[in-house]
């Protein structure tokens, strides 16, 4: 794995939340929580990324992600490049580490990069030059950091202590990025109990998610649960099956009022978006007084803001 830390202990990647420590996390977490303004208020603004430029190289379809590094760069005052990589030179047959050389000869000091092949975050962290900084945007089915830190950035406003809660992680976890970031940030925070529930088909590999409790049936792995995270169906990643077929599976699978209930009544619902209701989620359920979804969009930026500033931070006054 890429190192990513700079000889000085600072941050210089983030590709994975894994092996990053509770005090780190918290760090980002605070410095997060400075950034985030109630609906309506005016947006945080800075200098702090004032002369550095940020490319969003994004090879896999993104609205929050994508549009969140956006917003958050430019309000922390970074020029902004973001690239369609599909129809770039790439499309043509250059790589992508070829196309990481071009933007880095052009002054590019960060990279925001989403890819559906496992390592290409990494890959380019390993051969950009020693002052370039390189994010994980979504790295196939195994890292989504950002969104593991966003989701405990809202729980912690929602919920307080992890050492108190109980979170219930439902739906396709095998295939799941978010899934794997939220396990790794949980963990290191000391959350108490962590369950994963999910059909055969889509739960992970034994040596998968150690310390969490499995359970096959929806209604007895929700019973008390303090945070419910429902997941997509990652059907690009998968083959097809009939046990997953949309009405079938929300039968089984589907969050609706009656199955939250089972939970903490207290408990607060998560998704990380794009929600295809009625399969996963409930539309009274998603839009409902227990819903934390739009507060983890609005905490997305502000995480995002957190990450670019301790990137650049970490590069000392000269930059």
């Amino acid at each position: 794995m890429t190192e990513q830390y700079r000889p000085d202990g600072s941050l210089r990647h983030l590709l994975t939340l894994e092996g990053l420590d509770r005090a780190e996390i918290e760090r980002l977490l605070e410095r997060a929580q400075g950034y985030v303004r109630a609906p309506g208020a005016p947006n945080p603004r800075s200098t702090t990324l004032a002369g550095i430029t940020v490319a969003n190289l994004f090879t896999e379809p993104s609205t929050r992600t994508r549009v969140s590094f956006e917003l958050a760069a430019k309000r922390l005052g970074a020029e902004v490049v973001n690239l369609e990589v599909q129809l770039s030179s790439r499309a043509k047959g250059e790589s992508m580490l070829d196309t990481a050389y071009t933007l880095e000869a052009l002054h590019v000091d960060i990279f925001v990069i989403r890819d559906a092949e496992v390592g290409v975050p990494g890959l380019i962290a390993a051969h950009v030059a020693p002052h370039v900084s390189v994010v994980s945007g979504g790295e196939a089915h195994v890292s989504h950091p950002t969104q593991g830190l966003l989701d405990a950035l809202t729980i912690r406003q929602r919920k307080g202590d992890f050492r108190r809660l109980a979170v219930a992680i439902v739906g396709d976890v095998r295939h799941s990025r978010v899934a794997r970031s939220a396990w790794q940030v949980l963990r290191t925070l000391g959350t108490a109990e962590l369950r994963i529930i999910a059909p055969p088909l889509l739960m992970p590999e034994r040596g998968e998610f150690a310390g969490c409790t499995r359970f096959e049936r929806l209604e007895e792995g929700l019973r008390d649960a303090d945070v419910v995270m429902m997941l997509r169906i990652q059907r690009e990643r998968m083959a097809l099956d009939a046990s997953l077929e949309p009405a079938r599976y929300f039968a089984e699978y589907g969050l609706t009022a009656p199955r939250l209930a089972l939970a903490h009544p207290a408990a607060i619902v998560l998704h990380p978006q794009p929600m295809n209701r009625g399969v996963e989620i409930a539309s009274e359920v998603a839009d409902g007084p227990q819903s934390a979804i739009r507060d983890q969009v609005r905490n997305g930026v502000a995480v995002r803001m957190a990450v670019l500033h301790a990137l650049v931070a970490g590069r000392g006054p000269d930059r």
